[in-house]
């Protein structure tokens, strides 16, 4: 479907009002309710606006209610790239300004994000055998968080496979990732392998939520050492933040698409799917005009 061009910016109000309107209208009730934390066992479940405008967003497609038609969700996939633009900014400036801690804090914190590498190599075959077509690209090169999203955004596009990867773990994420790392922090401190600094290290991963789940799992556990765990815990999360968006940028995304290209025409007879489900707007738009 070719890119409307338009006259002007009044003429671009004109065709896509509804999702400004929209939009104003989510943010608002999302803001409205707030951030909402419920205790499950050792860790928490923690519901952020962000969640809530997700799934009222997910309500107004045509599949659901019809609100908004096929153009109007074709309008709305160019302007994420606008919308996260400013994210992406904010980023570089962060990372510029705490490349003096990076040195501070030693190669243990810097180089950790390496580490993550390796998930790949369970996540995308595994992604692969379920039916993923290049959607597994973006969904396992990393833990999907924003600077993921906004990356994988600007490398692949709005509308393409890669980005719907990265939201669906993005959005999954949400749901159940906080809920995942509580648990997870507490099954390996019982576990008595890994230090408690090494586990409040591993807990940064790039969600500022997720770590809080993690690392306040682990200051129970470890009550005289809470202090340090939390510290490390943050700091661990912010140069991931930092980190984590070139090691996507030049490592993680040509690996699994390296990885992708070589294992899928070798799995695709045993994937539980032989094509990917995920319909063509193109062809959604001309079911709709007939």
């Amino acid at each position: 479907m070719p890119i409307k061009s338009y006259r002007g910016i009044g003429d671009r109000f004109q065709s896509e009002y509804k999702i400004y309107l929209a939009v104003l209208v989510i943010v608002i009730i999302a803001e409205l309710i707030g951030t909402k934390e419920f205790s499950i066992g050792p860790g928490a479940m923690i519901f952020f606006p962000m969640f809530y405008g997700l799934i009222l967003g997910v309500l107004l497609v045509p599949q659901i209610t019809g609100f908004f038609k096929i153009k109007e969700v074709k309008a709305a996939s160019t302007l994420v790239l606008v919308a996260i633009t400013p994210f992406m900014a904010k980023l570089g400036v962060m990372a510029g300004g705490n490349l003096p801690k990076l040195v501070e804090v030693g190669p243990a914190l810097v180089l950790q994000e390496f580490g993550n590498l390796g998930t790949i190599l369970i996540a995308l075959p595994l992604a692969i055998l379920l039916g993923l077509k290049r959607e597994a690209i973006g969904a396992t090169h990393s833990i999907c968080r924003e600077s993921n999203l906004g990356l994988v955004t600007h490398v692949y596009g709005p509308d393409s496979p890669e980005t719907r990867g990265t939201l669906s773990i993005y959005v999954i994420g949400y749901i159940i990732g906080v809920i995942y790392f509580g648990f997870l922090a507490s099954a390996a401190a019982s576990m008595k392998i890994f230090h408690p600094l090494a586990l409040a290290m591993a807990s940064g991963a790039g969600s500022g939520s997720m770590m809080a789940a993690s690392t306040g799992v682990l200051a129970n556990i470890y009550p005289d050492m809470a202090e340090d765990i939390l510290v490390l815990g943050a700091a661990s999360d912010m140069l991931t933040g930092v980190t984590g968006l070139y090691v996507g940028l030049f490592i993680a995304l040509p690996l699994a698409t390296k990885l992708y290209e070589f294992l899928e025409p070798r799995m695709r007879k045993i994937s539980l799917k032989s094509a990917s489900t995920v319909p063509n707007a193109e062809e959604e738009s001309k079911h709709e005009n007939a």
